[in-house]
């Protein structure tokens, strides 16, 4: 039996001392970001440590601390590094760290009741509201990420369309969506998630800016409609993960109106474009929306991971997805009161104290300093599309409208394979420690993306990046192909 009464250290100056070292090391390693390689690949020991059997007898806070320093710190994604520029990873803030200590010491469930963690959430929700022009009386919650946030509000949208669907489900009625064939598959998973069925969603071609064609979706739902099938929402993206690009949001808030459609915004990292003046305007239309989902662990840099979904109506939320259990009722007064809470508004009982990282930031960087660095972002991506753009040996595989450039080394007279050749850079750069980038296909092309979501990222990190992918591209040719010789 153990000789302490519950699991609180036995020698509190001893942990304080221990958790101050702890705290130095997570500050060196934030500080540091940008003197270490961006990435590193786990090393075997680590990897050996990683998945050594359950501790059945455990060994003190100070041992696992120092297994956390040798087999865990060091081997990070990267996403701190101002050259990590692959998938769109916010970079975090030292002020993060503060947040989740405060966080941690609280240990507050934020399904419900009558506390302050809760205010938290509604003050944050309530400046998001205010940030992207919906109206009062939207609400919502903070989240995992946006995947979460799509889910809960296409429940939300599902149950306007067919009141009941809760209890009864959707019956014979045939749910129909429609999406850009851009869109994030968050989307997809979401109608595969909530019973209608992947199928159910409408994926439209896109025009050469890799926005939804309007004119086959007009022609798309009217088609439904004359098969039987009951069109209910549609999805409008701010900022495509593949391109970056921005359906006219003001277009389909019109035809969500004209066709009785609700209208659901993807706007994972791009709606946080809003916050940048001279950004702002390519976002006109998301403030119609009846719902949008988005990331604070992305642009806003929180800590990884806070999201949000508002929805302009909150009593949406409450038709969806309140409930009556005796033990979840509120009170007048006491700690059961502040009905509703978050636990009538989305799937979640259990719900960790997220929001205060993210009010953290907000209150610490302004909302003004956050689309600055948006701004910065932006100009990052599109100077490394000029430089591709300018250079014989880079193709530009898709316009550039926002914070992702999508290229690649294409040398005159290599006659190989260019998807293998670029490939091969990729990993080439993420072994060396350079850089970060990942690859997607572009129209059947694969392509070296490179999203700039980094406060630490500036101008010529772009230009060392071109420059390495030219290296790497050069050092990988002997082995892939062989170039055409001329005459």
């Amino acid at each position: 039996m153990s000789e302490t009464p519950n699991l609180d250290p036995g020698d509190w100056p001893a942990f304080r001392a221990l958790a101050r070292r702890m705290l130095e090391a997570a500050l060196d390693h934030m500080e540091g970001a940008a003197d270490r390689p961006v990435w590193r690949e786990t090393p075997p020991e680590a990897r050996a440590a990683l998945s050594a059997p359950a501790p059945w007898e455990g060994a003190g806070a100070e041992a696992a601390a120092e297994a956390a320093l040798e087999h865990i710190l060091p081997f990070a994604t990267g996403n701190t590094h101002p050259r990590f520029v692959g998938w769109v990873h916010g970079a975090g803030t030292p002020g993060g760290l503060i947040a989740e200590i405060l966080a941690a010491a609280m240990n507050a469930n934020c399904g419900g009741r009558d506390h302050a963690a809760i205010l938290v959430e509604r003050q944050v929700i309530e400046w998001c509201r205010e940030a992207f022009g919906f109206p009062e009386g939207a609400g919502g919650l903070v989240l995992s990420g946006t995947s979460m946030g799509t889910v809960l509000a296409l429940l939300a949208a599902r149950e306007r369309a067919a009141p009941g669907a809760r209890k009864q489900g959707v019956g014979t009625a045939r749910l129909t969506g429609y999406a850009s064939a851009e869109s994030h598959s968050c989307i997809a998973r979401a109608f595969d998630q909530i019973g209608l069925g992947a199928e159910a969603l409408r994926l439209i071609p896109v025009d050469a800016d890799f926005r939804i064609r309007i004119d086959l979706l007009r022609e798309t739902i009217r088609t439904d409609r004359e098969t039987g099938a009951l069109p209910f929402l549609l999805v409008g993206a701010a900022a495509t993960v593949n391109t970056g690009a921005t359906d006219d949001l003001s277009a389909l808030a019109d035809i969500a109106a004209e066709e009785g459609l609700w209208l659901h915004v993807d706007g994972a990292f791009g709606a946080l474009a809003a916050l940048a003046p001279a950004l702002a305007p390519r976002l006109k239309g998301m403030e119609r929306a009846e719902s949008l989902a988005f990331d604070f662990h992305k642009w806003a840099h929180v800590n990884y991971d806070a999201g949000a979904v508002l929805v302009r109506e909150r009593s949406l939320l409450l038709e969806a997805f309140g409930q009556g259990a005796d033990y979840l009722a509120g009170m007048p007064r006491g700690l059961g009161g502040g009905k509703p809470w978050p636990s009538d508004m989305g799937i979640e009982l259990s719900r960790g104290f997220r929001a205060l990282k993210v009010w953290f930031a907000l209150k610490e960087h302004g909302l003004n300093r956050i689309g600055e660095k948006i701004a910065e972002n932006v100009a990052c991506a599109a100077r490394l599309a000029r430089l591709a753009e300018a250079a014989e040996d880079f193709e530009l595989l898709a316009p550039a409208p926002l914070n992702i450039a999508c290229l690649r080394w294409a040398p005159p007279g290599f006659t190989g394979d260019l998807d293998s050749l670029n490939r091969e850079i990729v990993m080439r750069l993420q072994e060396s420690g350079v850089a970060a980038p990942s690859t997607t296909m572009i129209r059947g092309r694969l392509a070296i993306r490179v999203n700039v979501t980094n406060h630490r990222t500036r101008a010529e990190d772009m230009d060392i990046l071109f420059e390495a992918i030219r290296r790497e591209g050069k050092a990988a040719l002997p082995p892939l192909a062989t170039r055409a010789r001329p005459g």
